[in-house]
């Protein structure tokens, strides 16, 4: 059982929903064909802006590999935010080696801002986005590496001045060896969007590249401690065709932990902690319960 605690805790940290959002044992990878899976998760990030704004958004992860947008207002010399992001997610087995999951989120924001026109501050709540996938065990970790992929496309995502269903999408592959007590692993993933109308101009968010090798340790049966890398590469956005901004890059360093209470209960949590690239820190929870 420490082996497949550790996957999962390790699988659960590594990113991009990573395969959205692993569970805590191999065991567990796929949900059981019948079976449903009940995920719930919670981030928090706080960022930090200076300078001149140019509209970049700040996105906040919500799992290994998944993310929501947040716009940002145009015309900021300092700025300073702190976003909540709740998630619910359902996972059903539909067979041995292929789940399918649906997720929603919703996000409560607060940005306060100082310039040269005096200081200012706002908040918003409201619904963020909704997305549907499927994860697929290409192979067990047997003679090989395992390998794991999925695919999954937004249903709705919310804008500024819009919303948005059928823009977004995302490919990506895990692999994983397990030699216990250690797991090393490596997540890939790419989302890409389409253009889609903001008001009255279109809009194109930029694409994102990631990459995320991690190593993981069994404690015990229960306890799975997690730490790895992550490097991300972001495309400017583009409004009517024009790009605003530059291409990004970043690399976050990543410290997790999973505790298992049962068999199918799972409490996962991950510090995100920027490395280069851009300022500002993001702790998430998991809670992974099956039926």
């Amino acid at each position: 059982m420490r082996i497949s605690l550790l996957c999962a805790g390790l699988l659960v940290t590594a990113s991009t929903a990573v395969w959205a959002d692993l569970p805590l044992t191999v065991e567990d990878l796929i949900t059981d064909k019948g079976k449903v899976k009940l995920d719930l998760s919670l981030a928090y990030v706080n960022a930090d802006r200076s300078g001149v704004s140019t509209g970049e958004p700040i996105i906040v992860q919500t799992g290994p590999t998944s993310f929501v947008t947040l716009p940002t207002l145009v015309g900021e010399s300092i700025g300073n935010s702190d976003t909540v992001v709740a998630i619910l997610g359902m996972r059903y087995g539909l067979t041995a080696k292929a789940e399918v999951y649906a997720r929603m989120s919703g996000l409560s924001s607060s940005h306060r801002s100082s310039g040269v026109g005096g200081a200012a501050s706002s908040s918003e709540s409201g619904f963020a986005d909704a997305w549907a996938g499927i994860n697929y065990q290409f192979r067990k970790d047997d003679d090989g590496p395992a390998v794991l992929g999925f695919g999954e496309i937004a249903l709705r995502e919310k804008h500024r001045r819009s919303s948005a269903s059928f823009k977004s999408a995302m490919l990506g592959v895990t692999t994983y060896k397990a030699i216990d007590p250690v797991v090393f692993s490596l997540t890939a993933a790419c989302r890409f969007n389409q253009a889609r109308r903001a008001g009255t101009q279109d809009y194109r968010p930029g694409n994102l590249l990631l990459l995320n090798p991690s190593v993981g340790f069994a404690v015990n049966d229960r306890v799975t401690l997690t730490t790895g890398v992550q490097w991300t590469r972001r495309q400017a956005d583009r409004f009517d065709g024009q790009s605003q901004g530059i291409d990004r890059t970043a690399t976050d360093l990543l410290l997790g932990v999973g505790y298992g209470f049962a068999k199918g209960n799972t409490l996962n949590s991950t510090l995100k902690v920027n490395a280069s690239g851009r300022s500002g820190s993001e702790l998430r929870a998991n809670w992974l319960y099956t039926f």
